[in-house]
């Protein structure tokens, strides 16, 4: 699939990349980055960023860079971090030896801002946060010039040196930009740079008693880096004009470009850090890798492909305007790899015993079955056939509707790489009135599924030996929200969650599933498709698979 990115002049952001390469008469040169935050996991939306950010890079023979924004001491961590990298490898992207943190740059950014203060374009600060929101003004309203706007320069370097060596309280200072109270556009009101945390840094330690805001890092760690092309979301559009601001003012050795494309919104899914973190914290989810999550981890915990992710971020396109894109096209990608790339495996979720009376008790016989019907380099498998077996439960009628074509009194079906069977009688529960066992009889000469007289069998059904089948715990997992825009319900976005969007059986499975390792993907023939949990699978103990989507999209 061709990625929006790899065709030339194809997007805005492929025409603004080009123009700068022409305006630069060959010597121009593309440097992208992927900046997260470490203070949470990676999802869906981060997904299209990276894919972006990279295929740009490798389409103009450029680097993409990872850059850690830790600036926040209070939310950051090294667990996040490793959990960032993982998930970029995952996705199939190596950024060589330009990984970077926005905390290397300590130092150098506040040496920056001395350089603002001493420019008379920065000062400290000294109303409480509540006065700054109230001299900021509104969209409607300009914002007034604080009372400390006009200290001379010696004093605000000295009161900076002092909040960087820990002499203030949290709150009691802030370093803030001298732009314009009265711009209509916020951000440039004064931002603030620097703000008093006395909380030790997962990196440096308790070194630094004061940190440097988003927007002042940001555009800053690009220049130093040598970025050429600031690639974010639609948010960051409004604060494009304080990126450049920053840039213009100090002695920068680059000027990056900043180009906003529109932000992946998913539909039946919420992928802001703020309501996952609140599933996760409430319980209503297992965790950041719960396989209902539209995080990376989950998504890879469910079985999705790296490779379908990528198809996914390159068929939506790049836009700059904000939509809801379906779920479906996503789960339409996963289905694609998967049919083609992974094996197939005959296991059944609600049994049923089935008893062939006139086959021969004790008798076992290995059936041969082809891993992938399309990929003959896949391989294929031996499965054991014997006089009881498992079929699903759905696969019987007493009263079959008119259309059904599977196993009924009378009828008969084939058993896929079996026989052709015949059910003879139900065999009920005495007490409830279920049926329990089906009575059937098959036609010996019909191995491989076939008739030998050529009559035309209609239904096929899978199957699993009795005595050699595995138990196993099988979680079928379902959309997490009803809604299929559960972020724009407001605060009743809760009352969406889908009461049933988990459910687990026990299923029994062809044997050779249960030595299969965590992570490993099937096609269950008839029921869709399937992955060993990688935290919970612990072969040949305790097998657990997780449905990643069945055969087919559901009806919207």
């Amino acid at each position: 699939m061709t990625a929006p990115w790899e065709k030339p002049g194809s997007n805005f952001i492929v025409k603004a990349i080009e123009g700068d390469l022409q305006r630069a008469d060959g010597a121009g040169r593309v440097a992208t980055r992927f900046p997260p935050e470490p203070n949470g996991y990676l999802h869906i939306g981060h997904a299209k960023a990276i894919c972006l950010n990279f295929g740009i890079a490798e389409k103009y023979r450029g680097v993409c860079h990872l850059r850690f924004d830790d600036t926040n001491p209070e939310k950051e961590s090294r667990a996040y971090v490793e959990s960032i990298i993982e998930d970029v490898r995952w996705l199939g992207f190596d950024w060589g030896g330009h990984l970077y943190y926005a905390s290397d740059y300590f130092e150098r950014l506040y040496e920056y801002a001395l350089r603002l203060i001493e420019d008379g374009k920065a000062y400290v600060d000294s109303l409480s946060p509540e006065q700054i929101r109230d001299y900021r003004g509104t969209l409607v309203k300009p914002g007034r010039d604080s009372p400390y706007r006009d200290r001379p320069v010696r004093e605000n370097l000295a009161l900076f040196e002092a909040m960087r060596a820990g002499r203030h309280a949290e709150g009691a200072h802030v370093l803030r930009a001298r732009i314009d109270m009265g711009a209509s556009n916020l951000n440039m009101r004064d931002p603030a740079i620097y703000r008093i945390r006395k909380r030790p840094h997962y990196r440096t330690g308790n070194r630094w008693h004061i940190y440097p805001m988003y927007d002042y890092t940001q555009c800053l760690s690009d220049a130093i880096e040598g970025v050429t092309h600031s690639l974010c979301t639609l948010e960051f559009e409004d604060h494009r004009p304080l990126y450049d601001w920053f840039l213009r003012q100090l002695p920068v050795p680059c000027r990056p470009r900043q180009i906003e494309f529109s932000r992946l919104n998913l539909s039946y899914s919420v992928t802001s850090k703020r309501l996952l973190g609140q599933l996760v914290a409430a319980g209503h989810v297992a965790g950041w890798d719960d396989p209902r999550l539209p995080t990376l981890r989950g998504m890879r915990r469910r079985g999705y492909p790296a490779a379908a992710v990528r198809n996914f971020c390159s068929c939506i396109g790049l836009t700059k305007k904000d939509a809801l894109i379906e779920l479906a096209a996503l789960e339409t990608c996963v289905r694609d790899e998967l049919n083609r790339t992974v094996p197939r495996a005959l296991a059944v979720l609600r049994p049923l015993r089935v008893v062939i009376e006139n086959y021969p008790e004790g008798q076992t016989e290995e059936l041969e079955a082809p891993n992938h019907a399309d990929d003959a380099s896949l391989g294929s498998r031996r499965l054991p056939f014997c006089r009881e077996l498992y079929i699903e439960r759905d696969d019987f009628r007493e009263d079959p509707p008119a259309g059904f074509r599977r196993l009924a009194p009378g009828r008969e079906v084939r058993l896929r790489f079996a026989y052709l069977v015949t059910c003879r009688e139900a065999v009920r529960e005495p007490v409830s009135g279920e049926v329990v066992e089906l009575r059937c009889r098959y036609d010996p000469a019909s191995r491989g599924g076939n008739a030998p007289d050529g009559r035309k069998v209609k239904g096929t059904l899978h199957w699993v030996s009795a005595r050699h089948a595995v138990r196993a715990e099988v979680r079928l997992y379902e959309r997490l929200f009803d809604d299929p825009n559960p972020a724009a319900l407001g605060d009743a976005w809760l009352r969406s969650l889908a009461p049933r969007s988990l459910e687990t059986v026990r299923a029994w499975l062809e044997p050779g599933l249960a030595a299969c390792r965590p992570g490993s993907r099937y096609q269950f023939e008839r029921l869709g498709y399937f992955c060993a949990d990688a935290a919970d699978h612990a072969p040949p103990a305790r097998p657990v698979f997780n449905r990643t989507l069945p055969l087919r999209a559901r009806s919207q």
